[in-house]
C-alpha cells in the first residue's frame, strides 16, 4: 500500500512536508516525497496527519467487554443509593443478575454489607465490582455460586482476583465471547488503537488462541499471566515477545503480580499510616506477597524469559518491587507508580525498570489522596520527575477502572485535571509530545522500518501548547481519527 500526501505527526524531531508512505509486509518500507506508485493499492492522505498507532498498556479486556452491561454504580454516595440501584435493575430486569460496577465506598458514610443486598426480595445473584477493581460486594446468593464462605464484608483483594475468574457460574453466557471482544477491538480502533496488553485476571494461553482463532483478532494483543498460569506458560516454553499461536499481532506478554492494594481499599501498601478510615491492623496498608515471595515470582520470570508487570501503587510497595527487580535481574515494569519517592525514581531509571501509568486515575483519586495521604500529593502520579530522570514511562487506562480511551490517558498526563479546577500538581505535569511519545509503543516519527500499524488523523494532535484549552480538544480527538492500520491492514475507517 502507498498512503500518498500525508504530513507526519511529529513525535519525535522534526518532520518534512508532505510525504508518501510506502507499506509492504506489515512494515513501513519507504518514507519520502513523490514516491513511485508500485503496485500496490494506493491511499490518498490528502494532506491528513499521519503518527503511529496508539498502545494502550494496561488493560482488563474482559471486564472492558463485560462494562457496557453492568448497572453503572459510579453516581453511588452511599450504600442505601447503591442497593436502591441494584432495586430498581431487578425491578426492570427481575429474572436476571445484577452486575454492577463502579461504587467507590471510601468517602461513604457507611459500610458496604452482605445483608444489605440480602434484604432485597430477591434469588437473583447480585456482584457489585468496586471502582478500582479490588473489592467485590456480593449476597449470599453469589456468594455462594461463587463457592465463597459466607460474610457480611466484601470480598476483597487476592479472594477476589481468584473469584473473579469464576463470573461465568453467576452470568452462564457472560458477554466475554470472541464476538464481544471484536466489538471491544473495534471500539479501541475507533479510537486510534493498534494494540492492548491485556491483564485480564482469568483466562490462559489456550483461551486467548482459542479466542484469536474465532475472530477477536483485529488488534495487536499481548497476553500476561498471572502467579497461577506462571507453570503453564513455562511448560510452554514461552518468553515475552513470543507468538502464541503462530500470528505475530499475538503475543506473551508479561508476568502480572499484584505486590499490594489500591488507594481506595486503603491497602495500597505505605510508608506512613493512611489519615483515616485505616484498616485495623495495617495501617500502613499491606503487602500481598512477603518480600521473599515477591522475589521468588521474579526470579522464575526471569529465568524463563518473561517481563514482569508489578502492581505497586504505594510508595513501600514501590520500593519493594525496586529491590526485588534489583535483586533478581527481573526486566519490565511497574504498574500504576501512583505514590513513589524522588530517590525510587532515580533507582527506577537506573534499573532500567519501566513505569506504567494510568494517569485518568489522578482525576478520580485526586479528591481521595487529599484525604487519606495528606502532605504526600507532590509524590503522586510524578510523570515529570519519571521524564526527567530517564525512567521509560507507557501510559494506559487500567480500563475498565478508567475508560479505555488512550485521548483522555494524553490529557491527564498533560493537565492534571478533568474538572474546572487547576491542575492538581502542575510540576509534575508533561507535554502533549511526551504524553503522545508514551503511548505509541516507543516508535516515534512514522519512519522505514516501523511496523505498519498507523494512525490517520483530520488534525495534528501536537498543535497547542499543552495547556487546559490544549488538553480539552485531546479529550475530543478520538473524533479525528480517519484511519487505523494494524500491520497494514484496515482495522478502522470513518465513513467519509
Amino acid at each position: 500500500m502507498l498512503i500518498r500526501n500525508a504530513r507526519l505527526v511529529a513525535v519525535t524531531g522534526t518532520v518534512p512536508g508532505l510525504v508518501d508512505v510506502r507499506v509492504d509486509g506489515g512494515r513501513v518500507v519507504e518514507v519520502g516525497a513523490d514516491l513511485p506508485a508500485g503496485g500496490g493499492e494506493a491511499y490518498d492522505a490528502g494532506g491528513r496527519w499521519l503518527m503511529p498507532g496508539l498502545w494502550d498498556q494496561h488493560v482488563h479486556l474482559g471486564q472492558w467487554t463485560l462494562a457496557s452491561a453492568r448497572l453503572d454504580l459510579g453516581p453511588a454516595r452511599s450504600s442505601a443509593e447503591a442497593v436502591a440501584a441494584v432495586r430498581e435493575r431487578l425491578a426492570e430486569w427481575p429474572d436476571l443478575p445484577v452486575i454492577g460496577w463502579g461504587h467507590r465506598p471510601t468517602a461513604w458514610p457507611d459500610n458496604p454489607a452482605v445483608s444489605d443486598l440480602d434484604a432485597i426480595d430477591t434469588d437473583q445473584p447480585i456482584v457489585l465490582i468496586a471502582g478500582d477493581g479490588h473489592h467485590g460486594w456480593l449476597n449470599t446468593t453469589a456468594l455462594h455460586m461463587l463457592a465463597l464462605p459466607t460474610r457480611d464484608s466484601v470480598v476483597s483483594e487476592a479472594e477476589w482476583f481468584m473469584a473473579y475468574g469464576r463470573l461465568a457460574t453467576v452470568l452462564g453466557t457472560d458477554g466475554t465471547g470472541p464476538d464481544a471482544y471484536r466489538r471491544s477491538m473495534e471500539a479501541a480502533a475507533a479510537q486510534g488503537v493498534v494494540g492492548l496488553v491485556d491483564l485480564e485476571f482469568s483466562g490462559g494461553v489456550a483461551d486467548w488462541a482459542a479466542r484469536w482463532a474465532e475472530g477477536a483478532d483485529l488488534l495487536r494483543i499481548r497476553h500476561a499471566c498471572y502467579a497461577d498460569g506462571l507453570d503453564d506458560v513455562l511448560s510452554r516454553g514461552l518468553r515475552s515477545g513470543d507468538p502464541l499461536d503462530g500470528d505475530p499481532r499475538l503475543t506473551m506478554g508479561p508476568l502480572k503480580i499484584i505486590s499490594d492494594g489500591s488507594l481506595n481499599t486503603r491497602t495500597a501498601w505505605c510508608c506512613e499510616p493512611y489519615a483515616e478510615k485505616a484498616v485495623p491492623g495495617a495501617e500502613e496498608g499491606q503487602p500481598n506477597q512477603s518480600p521473599e515471595e515477591l522475589r521468588a515470582l521474579l526470579a522464575r520470570a526471569a529465568a524463563g524469559g518473561l517481563d514482569v508487570a508489578v502492581h505497586a501503587i504505594g510508595d513501600r510497595a514501590v520500593a519493594e518491587a525496586l529491590a526485588a527487580c534489583e535483586a533478581t535481574g527481573a526486566r519490565g515494569g511497574i504498574e500504576h507508580v501512583q505514590l513513589t519517592t524522588r530517590d525510587d525514581v532515580r533507582r527506577m531509571a537506573r534499573l532500567g525498570v519501566r513505569a506504567s501509568v494510568q494517569p485518568a486515575h489522578l482525576l478520580d483519586d485526586r479528591d481521595v489522596t487529599e484525604r487519606l495521604w495528606p502532605g504526600r500529593a507532590e509524590r503522586c502520579f510524578p510523570l515529570r520527575w519519571m521524564l526527567d530522570d530517564g525512567v521509560d514511562v507507557v501510559l494506559g487506562s487500567d480500563a475498565p477502572v478508567s475508560p479505555l480511551d488512550p485521548w483522555l490517558a494524553i490529557a491527564s498526563a498533560v493537565h492534571r485535571s478533568g474538572d474546572d479546577r487547576e491542575p492538581w500538581h502542575p510540576e509534575q505535569s508533561i507535554t502533549a509530545t511526551e504524553a503522545l511519545a508514551a503511548s505509541t509503543d516507543g516508535w516515534g516519527t512514522v519512519a522505514v522500518g516501523h511496523p505498519a500499524d498507523l494512525v490517520l488523523l483530520d488534525a495534528d494532535p501536537l498543535e497547542g501548547g499543552s495547556d487546559r484549552a490544549h488538553a480539552a480538544r485531546l479529550r475530543a480527538f478520538a473524533d479525528q481519527v480517519v484511519v487505523t492500520w494494524v500491520a497494514g491492514a484496515p482495522a478502522y475507517a470513518r465513513e467519509m
